[in-house]
């Protein structure tokens, strides 16, 4: 039996929206704490690249929940990772 393309899509949103939402806390932290102590550099940068490559991958597929969900990630990611950059120094 086939899925339905739109409860595929419905739970591909939900996921992303999931691991989206999980970056926030992390975000909001460093933004006010300016503190990037205990997060690794090398581990952002590998995780900024495997979600530019999703985002590539979802804009190649024109899947759109793999689009949205990297695209608000990789900039919540990319976030961090200034801020690791910036007030490691």
């Amino acid at each position: 039996m086939m899925k339905s393309t739109l409860v595929i899509e419905i739970i591909g949103m939900i996921a992303g929206v999931c691991t989206t939402i999980s970056f926030l806390p992390q975000v909001i932290k460093v933004i006010k704490t300016k503190s990037t102590e205990d997060i690794s550099l090398w581990m952002f940068i590998l995780m900024n690249t495997g979600i530019a490559l999703w985002l590539t991958y979802g804009i190649l597929l024109n899947a759109l929940p793999i689009i949205l969900a990297n695209g608000i990630t990789l900039v919540l990611s990319l976030t961090i990772l200034w801020y690791k950059i910036k007030f490691s120094r």
